[in-house]
């Protein structure tokens, strides 16, 4: 059970405090409601570049890491579909220089062209490393638009292209800042050995004076069933063949989320699962497989990927795949196999919750989804679920008009995929 109290300051700042005296640690946590889904789709990758950006100094702090460092503290950042997370830990002792320096970037950044220059090289180095020169780098850049044909899922967080990165400007930077970095569209989480009192003191010294007002109009365009499946085939200088297949899903909220969670922990979460059982170790098909879900807040995808064994055909391969998705169209999952997956789901999420920066995170996670405590809930609504809600997940999500497969054909070999 991880304990903790809420409150909200008068610009709309959510705050959440999570006492924990085993430690002398302490971690500050600021959720921003903004992530890629958040963009202009002509100016995609804005919330993974503010993410570099708000590290390059403030008007009143050129530099954000050398105040932290002087008092032992370190920082990192992250960019999702759905949000932008900064965290740092340092010493308890010394957490208000944390309240100092995050309230501070809030408040006004340095916003200089030099910067934006450094930042955006940076970005767009990062997009040619990670995405479009190492192997497989691209599979999201392809399977996304492939997935999704109206939300702005369809790009990832690296954005759609080079471009837009490129010709980012310092209007566009400025208006992107005013109106997503703002107290009321924002999630405080300190943890650690930091009384509640205190948290809230300097809470209300260095946040309190930053200016609120109406969080953002989100309105996404919807995703619209969808009724025939897709496929595309890529061919890249890669060592192995791959297969990328994507299901439709519902979204983080909605009831039936876990037990679609789960359905993917059965068919690929470890070596006990089907596909890996079935493909890896007996028939010898794939290197490796697994499934797993996105998480998004709106509906997602569940994603089962494999690279398969040298001389394999992709379209054996997809066969084979399709196979053991149907039988969990045909029949309900034994109940021991269930509960074995539903163990290890709540097992990884206690083992998580030893991190003080986890916990944190999740309690921003929650809040930002409207419960705080859904990170003490989780556990109990993971274990309501039953095997006929499995089966109705499949029925769902497993239907073959609502996958999107990707082929990714290692340039060596000369096999037809079969359509």
């Amino acid at each position: 059970m991880i304990t903790f109290q809420e409150f909200t300051l008068d610009n709309g700042l959510r705050c959440i405090v999570h006492e924990d005296f085993s430690t002398q640690l302490a971690v500050l946590n600021i959720l921003y409601d903004v992530g890629s889904r958040d963009e202009d789709p002509h100016r995609t990758g804005f919330a993974h570049l503010f993410e570099h950006l708000m590290f390059s100094g403030s008007v009143n702090v050129p530099s954000y890491d050398e105040p932290l460092q002087k008092v032992g503290g370190e920082n990192n950042a992250f960019t999702s579909q759905d949000l932008t997370n900064y965290y740092l830990s340092l010493p308890a002792a010394n957490i208000e220089t944390g309240f100092w320096l995050e309230s501070d970037r809030m408040l006004d950044l340095a916003f200089s062209e030099n910067g934006l220059d450094v930042q955006r090289k940076v970005v767009v180095e990062e997009f040619k490393q990670n995405y479009l020169n190492q192997p497989y780098g691209d599979v999201w850049l392809k399977l996304k638009p492939l997935a999704y044909s109206t939300h702005p899922y369809q790009w990832n967080t690296i954005g759609k292209e080079i471009s837009h990165i490129e010709e980012a400007q310092m209007s566009d930077v400025r208006a992107f800042f005013r109106q997503h970095y703002a107290p009321q569209n924002a999630v405080l989480v300190v943890a650690g050995a930091v009384p509640v009192a205190e948290a809230k003191r300097l809470a209300e010294k260095w946040f309190g004076p930053i200016a609120g007002g109406a969080r953002p109009a989100r309105q996404l365009p919807q995703e619209p069933t969808q009724t025939q499946p897709r496929q595309a085939t890529v061919t890249a200088p890669v060592p192995l063949s791959a297969l990328y297949k994507a299901y439709h899903m519902p979204a983080r909220l909605d009831p039936r989320y876990h037990a679609v969670d789960l359905l993917g922990d059965l068919l690929g979460r470890g070596k006990s699962s089907r596909l890996h059982q079935r493909l890896v170790k007996e028939l010898q098909l794939f290197n490796n497989i697994s499934a797993s879900v996105t998480g998004s807040l709106d509906p997602g995808l569940l994603v089962v990927s494999g690279k398969l064994n040298a001389g394999v055909a992709l379209a054996e391969a997809n066969q084979a795949v399709e196979q053991v998705v149907a039988e969990l169209l045909r029949e309900e999952v034994p109940a021991t196999e269930l509960q074995k997956v539903k163990n290890q789901a709540e097992v990884g999420l206690v083992f998580g919750e030893i991190e003080l920066l986890n916990r944190a995170l999740a309690l921003a996670i929650g809040k930002l989804l409207g419960n705080a405590n859904l990170v003490n809930e989780e556990p109990a609504q993971l274990q309501a679920v039953t095997p006929a809600d499995v089966r109705a997940a499949a029925e769902l999500v497993l239907r073959p008009e609502n996958c999107t497969t990707l082929f990714y054909q290692a340039q060596e070999q000369e096999e037809a995929v079969a359509a």
